[in-house]
């Protein structure tokens, strides 16, 4: 089942079962525009929609969550993915975040954590916790490793226009130190630390700090803990 919410200064599309719309509604400024049952469906509404955040299941007929997140990041429209899994390392999760997601939820996730992800991610941060994002990408790195579909040399490319400083940032974030730890360490304000680590983004061309973390284990400055 996918729901569409339109939120007062947020479009967001809900690629979810009934417990999710029924979990958002009586949520202020979040509303119902329209439901889908399969991830193909969820393509065509995302782009006639123009949504800015899309909640994503997983497990669907057809075209599945991984499938249609991908196509939607393709699309390269503004809209952002969300990922509504049942475990915290579930494999799936991690193939959503190379096809492109900003990052996933527990489906177990209280209301006010569901609301605050969706806001989030239309703010443009991701909704995956450092410590959480460094779990994730220790648990699959040799699939990272091995199945970068080209993104290698790509990656490395992009990487070679970030200065010395913010190439410090980007392996400091994807060694999942949250801004605090990366101010004390590189002795900065956590102030800089945003605006390097905003910059970072704009010049990998990337939509928040999850696919930064994958081109770094991409073009090996970060490997997995042993």
């Amino acid at each position: 089942m996918i729901d569409l919410l339109r939120e007062i200064g947020y479009d967001t599309l809900t690629v979810e079962a009934v417990a999710t719309r029924m979990l958002l509604q009586g949520t202020p400024g979040l509303t119902t525009v329209g439901e889908a049952a399969h991830g193909a469906e969820a393509v065509r509404l995302a782009a006639e929609l123009l949504p800015e955040v899309v909640l994503m299941d997983i497990r669907m007929p057809g075209v599945d969550g991984i499938e249609a997140t991908r196509r939607i990041v393709a699309a390269g429209g503004r809209s952002r993915v969300l990922i509504l899994t049942t475990f915290a390392l579930d494999e799936y999760a991690h193939a959503g975040l190379r096809a492109g997601a900003s990052g996933f939820l527990l489906k177990e996730a209280r209301r006010e954590e569901l609301v605050a992800g969706i806001r989030a991610v239309a703010s443009g941060d991701a909704v995956v916790s450092p410590r959480l994002t460094r779990r994730l990408l220790d648990a699959y790195a040799q699939q990272v490793l091995s199945t970068t579909d080209g993104a290698g040399p790509q990656a490395g490319q992009r990487l070679d226009t970030l200065s010395e400083r913010e190439h410090e940032i980007l392996v400091a974030v994807a060694k999942g130190w949250t801004n605090t730890e990366i101010a004390e360490r590189l002795v900065l304000t956590e102030s800089t630390v945003k605006k390097h680590a905003g910059r970072v983004l704009a010049k990998l061309g990337a939509r928040d700090r999850v696919q930064p973390v994958i081109m770094a284990y991409d073009a090996g400055l970060v490997r997995p803990r042993a």
